[in-house]
């Protein structure tokens, strides 16, 4: 048991990820002391991804459990009071309810590419690219589609918002998940009052009694007092009856936004790559782009800084399925070998491979990309005659795979002259030392780094939120982040190889004339 007691002080971040809900437990120092998780899937229903909200709170409550088990196990007590909580969740999505709070329709999660109608007109009467997956694109193309729903709404918010309401009564949103509701002007840190005009004076948005202003989440920015955790909030997430109720919560923010507060990428010219079911880097821009570009989302970081995001559904999920495959001929075999321990063995061989991979191709798509305008991906390996087919080749193009469509948008940036000065690898591709980490450099061509705590990720990050709301004092985030939590905090970088840099380029060369092969696979298969 270690030299440590619980006080009452400490301060805790929950994540709701694709795969994982992860709680952390953090000291006044924002050191990690405890941790617990809870393992769920989303389910494909009628065509559409979604979670059900009861498997949202069994998870939050097993998740919280695990935590408590930890810390029994660490320090001989469960939690009983807290002085802060922060709550993050998968980015945008659709969560509508009516003026009963009953909710709609089933939670459409950004893994839809169900939208693409309504996202193109909203991209055309806003000047401004609105994604597939954002909230205001699933709530117009329900009115385009006319579902009888739309008549009923009284409030939609994402599932951070949906979480962080439950618990405190407060119908909130942090500034960097509320700019994938709706578009954010930076300079009041709220929605566009012009976008929301536009949108409200739209005929068929008109024929409802409902504004547009009204049923969105209240926005606030990190460091903001977003409630206090309630009687009513204490008894769902500790259905024990051991935790009391009054931490204060900070504003509930989206995967992406504690991303950028794990890795310490808030500041102009920094960074971040979060790379697990999904892939997405966030670039904290200097200025706005001189254009619209349907493959760049303009986000905001925690404090309403304007960050371009290159968001792409699909990373390790295929990568993880030939795992799979490779541990089950590992057992026929009488393999005792590990699941971690064959993870870094595949992916170690993948260093020595041809830096284009020898002609082997592999799309890692199970659903559709908007950023390579593919509708419905299809997970496809393919390879020439003559291709040099080994596991080397196979590994490098398996995670040449789950980049290459984040590269694909990244190339819009770097025509916009985007100054990039700081990269932070942080998910399950840099798990394994080295490999993931110098692969990114070399496509990227930009040094990418990894801090010891990129382990902790999204609930280490909504910790540190939640941590700033009491102790951040006059400080901005960014002061905050650089003398209170990162300070001493070590980190690993490795600059881009040039002949990985070449090998990526011919890589990607070839991919990209595949694409048409994939259109073709989503339609036939």
């Amino acid at each position: 048991m270690a030299n440590f007691s619980l006080s009452g002080r400490e301060s805790l971040g929950i994540e709701f990820g694709s795969t994982r809900i992860k709680a952390v437990l953090v000291d006044c120092d924002c050191n990690p002391i405890a941790s617990g998780d809870y393992t769920w899937e989303n389910q494909l229903e009628d065509g559409i991804w979604t979670y059900s909200m009861e498997d949202a709170m069994v998870g939050l409550q097993s998740a919280y459990a695990s935590l408590n088990e930890d810390c029994v196990a660490k320090f001989g007590s469960a939690i009983t009071e807290l002085a802060s909580i922060g709550f993050s969740g998968m980015m945008h999505g659709y969560l509508p309810f009516d003026k009963n709070d009953n909710l709609l329709c089933p939670f459409r999660t950004w893994r839809n590419t169900i939208t693409g109608e309504a996202a193109a007109k909203l991209t055309e009467l806003f000047g401004f690219n609105i994604p597939q997956r954002w909230s205001i694109a699933h709530l117009y193309q329900a009115i385009l589609n006319g579902e009888s729903h739309v008549v009923n709404i009284a409030y939609i918010t994402t599932l951070a918002g949906y979480i962080h309401w439950q618990l405190t009564g407060n119908k909130v949103l942090g500034v960097g998940e509320a700019s994938g509701m709706f578009p954010i002007d930076s300079d009041t840190n709220d929605y566009n009052k012009a976008m929301l005009t536009a949108f409200a004076d739209l005929d068929e948005v008109k024929r409802y009694d409902w504004s547009i202003k009204d049923i969105l989440p209240r926005v606030l920015t990190a460091g903001e007092n977003a409630g206090t955790l309630t009687e009513y909030g204490a008894k769902i997430l500790d259905p024990t009856g051991k935790l009391k109720p009054g931490a204060v919560l900070c504003p509930p923010e989206g995967d992406a936004g504690t991303g950028m507060t794990a890795t310490n990428s808030i500041a102009p010219k920094t960074g971040n790559v979060s790379a697990g079911t999904s892939i997405f880097s966030m670039i904290v821009l200097e200025k706005q782009l001189s254009g619209v570009h349907e493959e760049i989302d303009i986000v905001t970081t925690p404090t309403g800084k304007p960050v371009a995001m290159v968001h792409c559904n699909n990373c390790c999920t295929d990568l993880d399925y030939w795992v799979r495959l490779f541990s089950q001929l590992l057992q026929k075999a009488g393999s005792d070998i590990s699941k971690p321990q064959l993870y870094d063995l595949l992916y170690q061989s993948a260093l020595d491979g041809d830096g284009d991979c020898g002609g082997l191709i592999n799309f890692n798509y199970f659903s559709g990309e908007p950023v390579s305008h593919v509708d419905d991906g299809r997970p496809m390996f393919v390879r020439a005659q003559g291709a040099t087919f080994d596991l080397p080749n196979f590994m490098r193009s398996q995670i040449y795979s789950a980049m290459a469509t984040l590269c694909i948008g990244m190339e819009i940036l770097e025509k916009e002259n985007v100054t990039i000065e700081r990269l932070m690898g942080h998910g399950g591709l840099f798990k394994t030392p080295v490999v993931g980490q110098r692969l990114m450099a070399g496509a990227m061509k930009t040094p990418v780094s990894v801090m010891t705590t990129a382990g902790e990720g999204g609930a280490w990050g909504s910790a540190i939120l939640a941590r700033y709301a009491i102790d951040g004092g006059d400080m901005t985030l960014d002061e905050y982040l650089d003398s209170k939590v990162f300070a001493d905090c070590k980190k690993t970088t490795i600059n881009p190889d040039p002949d990985d840099s070449r090998g990526f380029e011919e890589y990607l060369a070839k991919y990209k004339a595949a694409l048409d092969v994939q259109r073709v696979a989503g339609k036939c298969i």
